[in-house]
């Protein structure tokens, strides 16, 4: 491909409004353009790209053993009603209604295609004999996001391939389960991204089991718990923590007091008030689990994580109480909850660090009022003491002694185990060796295709620009002729061109009659792994000079041979990316296999 005969619109700015490396530089590059907010045109260079990681994830999905299929992204809303998520998805599921023969039919663009695929095969699978079976699409989804942001990344409108495992025992989803945790690590080998598969809960997906792999990266949106000696590795609604030490439990109980704390319904304003730090109270958080209420006792430093306190209250689903609620189980407005004196009977759940409280502070049930001198077990009665808090950082390890550390990072792709959600929600069944009716067990599988282009630029660039691996380069070499008005360098450039072309590499040549400083800015802000410049005085000797965009050195090459040099070059680095990789930081590749990762079957 000629430069002057393609689209490539490269920036010198950055442009207004892209806040992240990503989204800087895949504007400045020509890869994307922005029709609206979370809506965008791949121009030829970032369809190319995008093109590469889905052949990528459809050679691996196919290697695993599923088989494509393609469903359509417009769906009818009473798939949603029958499984509950359109409450789950509030706003963010795309619903309208068109006018058809004088009546309004509901309609939703799918954010994914769980309900789809599974009334799909209620419809045709109904024996054991036609399991295990794993079906994929690679799909345009669709969000409501209220605040698109970051480029690609966090888009409306995305690129995804999800994938369904349909299996007859749990057993047998494990099996699934493994093969498309394995695909996907070939997928991110392959696409070049130091990655991270970390534990993960499941949200509006349901399901009891889940995995996230994540691209551990400055910017991005995730927060990740990782041990660095075991391996351990999750996300901050998941993570857990390890068991925790007492630091002063041996000191003298004092009496409780009641303090008066005018309009101090905060933690900073208690501290503030009261002169004392946020881990000597004790947060009191009234939730109603499964519509019933509840109170959480969290210290006064930690955050409360939704999903722990929902499992270990054994509900289906959980929410901080109403305003008014609170006033009734407590006698006290917001702020002033604690759990000495509660006005109504209520299970009382505890953070594990709040049996090292000595002495703590805690609402008093009653507006402006605090209590002082509050210790578990003697002042109050804790029902079920367990892991609420969310991780943080230097916090214990669950699975070892080291300490954890927080990472930023970038969700890529996401694996489930759904279990019998969805198959008892759309009836589909099969019938067993016994002839028996049962529930068709799932798991999903998802990749954000665009993710994984936005996460390669986000996590591989320098000042000059992006840095590809071949796998990915929207095209592998850049031939640059330094003169574009002299016919012997545009001649050898065009044979060169042409040649490699021939030989299967996908090859740019940079025709225009331009400086060759523009060339080469121009040339490492897109980022083509391999160059080739065609300059007068090389040809004089017989050479060229290669260059490899993420080298720091120039060779040269003898330009007779050229062609079969560098395609053997391209065809290596294509195998492995290996160049790629032994200049790029990957530090974050798994050293642990499934099995060993502490799993849940």
């Amino acid at each position: 491909m000629r430069w002057s005969q393609t689209l490539i619109p490269t920036m010198k700015e950055t442009p207004e409004g892209a806040e992240i490396p990503s989204h800087v530089l895949m504007l400045r590059a020509g890869l994307i353009s922005q029709l609206m907010a979370g809506a965008y045109t791949y121009m030829p260079l970032g369809l190319r790209a995008l093109k590469k990681a889905e052949r990528i994830v459809r050679e691996e999905m196919d290697a695993a053993g599923a088989v494509e299929l393609l469903m359509p992204a417009l769906t009818p809303i009473s798939l949603w009603e029958q499984t509950g998520r359109v409450q789950a998805f509030g706003d963010v599921l795309i619903q309208f209604a068109v006018r058809r023969q004088n009546r309004k039919v509901q309609m939703a663009l799918g954010p994914t295609h769980e309900e789809v695929i599974t009334d799909l095969v209620a419809r045709h699978v109904s024996s054991y004999r036609q399991l295990p079976l794993t079906l994929y699409q690679i799909q345009t989804k669709f969000r409501n996001e209220e605040r698109p942001r970051f480029g690609v990344l966090r888009t409306s409108e995305f690129l995804m391939k999800d994938a369904y495992s349909f299996d007859t025992s749990v057993e047998a989803l494990g099996r699934s389960y493994e093969k498309m945790y394995a695909a996907y690590c070939r997928i991110f080998d392959r696409c070049g991204l130091a990655y991270l598969p970390v534990e993960a809960e499941s949200g509006p997906i349901g399901g009891d089991a889940s995995h996230e792999f994540m691209i551990p990266a400055e910017n991005g949106e995730d927060t990740v718990v990782h041990c660095k000696a075991c391996g351990y590795a999750a996300n901050l609604e998941r993570a857990e923590i390890g068991a925790r030490a007492p630091s002063t439990v041996d000191v003298e109980l004092k009496p409780v007091q009641k303090v008066p704390t005018p309009g101090a319904g905060t933690i900073a304003q208690v501290c503030n008030f009261l002169g004392c730090k946020p881990d000597q109270m004790i947060k009191t958080l009234i939730y109603l689990a499964d519509g019933k209420p509840v109170a959480v006792l969290i210290r006064g430093d930690h955050e409360a994580n939704e999903n722990k306190i929902r499992r270990a209250a054994g509900a289906g689903s959980i929410q901080l109480a109403e305003p008014g609620v609170i006033q009734r189980v407590t006698g006290a407005p917001v702020g002033f909850a604690g759990p000495v004196g509660l006005k109504e009977k209520l299970p009382v759940l505890a953070d594990y660090d709040i049996q090292f409280v000595r002495n703590g502070i805690t609402g008093a049930n009653e507006a402006d009022a605090h209590l002082t001198g509050v210790s578990p077990t003697r002042d109050f009665q804790v029902e079920k003491y367990a892991d609420l808090r969310s991780a943080q950082d230097q916090d214990p390890c669950p699975r070892c002694s080291a300490k954890l550390s927080m990472r930023h990072a970038i969700e890529a792709g996401h694996v489930f185990k759904l279990g019998t959600k969805y198959s008892e929600a759309l009836g589909a069944k099969f019938l067993d060796a016994q002839e028996q009716l049962r529930p068709i067990i799932m798991g999903c599988y998802g990749i954000g295709i665009n993710r994984i282009i936005a996460s390669l630029v986000e996590t591989n660039n320098d000042a000059g620009g992006i840095l590809w691996p071949v796998a990915l380069a929207p095209y592998e070499v850049l031939v640059v002729p330094m003169k574009a008005s002299d016919e012997a360098t545009m001649k050898t450039a065009e044979r060169l061109h042409d040649e490699l072309s021939a030989a299967g590499v996908d090859v740019l040549m940079d025709d225009r009659d331009q400086r060759p400083g523009v060339k080469f800015k121009d040339a490492d802000l897109i980022g083509i792994p391999l160059r080739v410049v065609v300059g007068e005085r090389g040809l004089k000797q017989g050479q060229l000079e290669v260059k490899w965009r993420w080298d720091a050195e120039l060779q040269m090459i003898d330009a007779a041979t050229a062609v079969t040099t560098i395609a053997d070059w391209i065809r290596q680095e294509r195998a492995g990316g290996q160049r790629f990789k032994n200049r790029i930081s990957s530090a974050c590749h798994p050293t642990t296999t499934l099995s060993n990762k502490g799993v849940e079957s």
